[in-house]
């Protein structure tokens, strides 16, 4: 049997015990062997390069809708990510799709306005996303593949500026799920669960309707019934029975949450 070089050991114990943190919301312990700062830096440039990559959308309405959503949930987010650049951009694709990544950068696909239609069930879509930041769900990620890498690493593994294990562009972008196109197959399925009910407690404490995050999933199951191959938003998270049972076991919270809200006020509806 082939063993890891004492370093290796060495480092991944050290890793292990120091490289963790508290998710936001749930409290949940997640391991962290990343460097947080090189993250969002290369996070930062991923999104600029697709901004120059994809055509940016002209439709007004929308591009206002998804501004005025996302500066309001990332009020509620504050104190989990206070150091964002926030940065909503709308996509001019019909694919239904949303991502967010570090540092505040958040997009939204032309298509997703098909079954998002309010400011609520756009918040919905939105705050899920940012709930996978705040949760460092891509550092977790990145962390388990390092940690698999260096076990079964002969040589030693490179190491980032801050002494953090090194990632690269390809690895964050499959951490992502750009690899398959954006948003696919980002996380697991106790990862989306746990983005779904973070991100509905956040859409609450903005004053949001969390029915609205039911609404979402019914109009994605009405969209995509009978299509060949669902909406990439929707086929890379857990069954619609499973996420719409889980949002009403946490409704009675997210209510209390909005109506403790001082952002609590009606929907705008856009047409």
């Amino acid at each position: 049997m082939n063993l890891p070089p004492r370093p290796l050991l060495v480092l991944l114990a050290a890793g292990l015990l120091a490289g963790c943190n508290q998710v936001p919301v749930t409290g949940r312990r997640a391991m962290s062997l990343v460097d947080d700062k090189e993250v969002t830096k290369m996070s930062v440039a991923m999104f600029d390069d697709m901004k120059r990559r994809q055509r940016p959308s002209r439709d007004k309405d929308r591009i206002a809708q998804l501004q005025r959503v996302g500066e309001r949930i990332a009020k509620v987010v504050f104190w989990d990510m206070p150091d964002a650049d926030w940065e909503f951009v709308v996509f001019d694709n019909p694919q239904i799709n949303a991502f967010a990544m570090a540092g505040g950068k958040v997009g939204v696909y032309s298509g997703l306005f098909k079954v998002a239609k309010t400011d609520d069930q756009v918040a919905a879509v939105i705050a899920h996303e940012i709930a996978h930041v705040t949760a460092k769900h891509v550092h977790e990620k990145l962390s388990q593949q390092l940690a698999v890498d260096t076990v079964g690493t002969v040589g030693m593994i490179g190491l980032g500026a801050s002494g953090a294990p090194a990632i690269s562009t390809v690895m964050l972008g499959n951490a992502y799920g750009l690899g398959t196109g954006i948003g696919a197959l980002a996380f697991d399925r106790k990862k989306e669960l746990e983005a779904d009910y973070i991100g509905l407690m956040y859409m609450a404490r903005a004053g949001y309707d969390p029915q609205a995050a039911v609404q979402v999933m019914e109009a994605l199951e009405t969209e995509t019934a009978g299509a060949p191959a669902q909406a990439a938003w929707f086929s890379t998270h857990p069954s619609h029975p499973e996420r719409v049972l889980r949002l009403l076991d946490a409704m009675p919270k997210a209510q209390q949450e909005r109506a403790q809200s001082a952002a609590a006020r009606g929907p705008n509806i856009v047409k």
